[in-house]
């Protein structure tokens, strides 16, 4: 099986008398693995990326007119995906442009759930990226300015213990050329296993709870104290949104104090110390009027966004159920497209 179909192929078998080994020395020479040329298998993995095993094979057949059936398409872009993951740990092109690219380094994170044959697990995606510097910007231009994108960026993802993936995050960096003393900006939401992961193995690095979240939990905070869409829970969610924004934690410390007084029922008494409880062990992460000021971002939409492209897209098909090693492998193969290696890796691969 060629780019271009079905070939007819002879060649001759080589065997060493003294060992009894053998092999087709053309299909080295040929790029052939199996039963498919190296553009071959180019295709097959890009549709399985794309597509469900059997969307693949129609999009195949009626793209490049080429007969493949999806149990096919399954074992090559598993077996290819295995190759990939070595790629990633040894060749040096896998780390050149990020090595190479200037600009901060921030560290995302987070976890989405995906089908498998023991039920729904978490995937957990981390993002290593390098983004320049943006404009300074007031907290009230939060939602409104445009930082650079980033230079570089190198994704992966499994469905792994906390313990395990977290103890991956400083051997990938090491790859990456990030030295352990680089100053690296961690930006998630407010799980135990991501700010636990970083102290132990970061203490020194600075990090932004991902504004987003935090507004999430003012806005729950707002309803249950006046109820929903009322007034005055519109205002105090604009107060608090803007104080959370402006003075990080002292402000809405203070702002949590006040409210007490209105908080007379138990499901608001509630609502209040669940909201101080989600924000006080990240007191030294609400420190958005400073971030925005220097220019850095204070949302982890990078890594939600991957959580979206690179594991939902693909990994999340209705009707899709994975066995765990297949598709930690499947994650490798969609993150060398998310990570815009694709090109590197197939051009040494011819």
């Amino acid at each position: 099986m060629t780019a271009a179909g079905h070939v007819g192929l002879q060649r001759v078998y080589f065997t060493c008398n003294a060992c009894l080994s053998g092999s087709y020395a053309g299909d080295l020479r040929l790029g052939v693995e199996g039963a498919q040329t190296t553009q071959a298998r180019r295709l097959i993995c890009l549709a399985a990326t794309s597509w469900s095993f059997e969307g693949a094979a129609r999009r195949l057949r009626e793209f490049c007119g080429l007969p493949v059936s999806r149990g096919t398409i399954r074992n090559v872009a598993d077996s290819q995906a295995k190759r990939v993951e070595h790629w990633q740990i040894d060749a040096p092109a896998a780390r050149q442009k990020f090595r190479e690219t200037s600009g901060e380094i921030e560290f995302e994170t987070d976890g989405t759930c995906v089908n498998t044959d023991t039920g729904w697990r978490e995937m957990r995606v981390g993002i290593f990226a390098k983004r320049v510097l943006g404009e300074p910007a007031p907290p009230e231009s939060w939602d409104q300015r445009q930082l650079p994108a980033p230079g570089a960026r190198y994704a992966f993802a499994a469905i792994e213990s906390s313990a395990d993936f977290t103890a991956r995050w400083p051997q990938v960096a090491s790859r990456l050329g990030i030295r352990s003393r680089d100053r690296i900006d961690v930006l998630a939401d407010g799980a135990r296993w991501i700010w636990e992961g970083v102290e132990l193995h970061w203490s020194h690095a600075d990090g932004a709870l991902d504004v987003f979240h935090a507004l999430e939990h003012v806005a729950q905070t707002a309803k249950a104290l006046y109820g929903d869409r009322s007034p005055q829970a519109q205002r105090w969610n604009d107060r608090a949104r803007d104080t959370l924004l402006a003075e990080g934690w002292p402000g809405m410390s203070r702002l949590i104090d006040e409210s007490r007084v209105d908080a007379v029922r138990a499901p608001q008494r509630d609502a209040v110390t669940a909201l101080e409880r989600y924000l006080s062990p990240h007191a030294n992460r609400l420190r958005y009027a400073q971030r925005l000021a220097e220019g850095r971002t204070i949302g982890s939409g990078l890594v939600e966004g991957a959580c979206k492209q690179l594991i939902g897209r693909r990994l999340k098909q209705t009707g899709a159920r994975w066995k765990v090693p297949r598709v930690n492998r499947m994650a490798n193969l969609c993150a060398l497209l998310y990570n815009e290696q694709w090109d590197t890796y197939w051009a040494q691969a011819a």
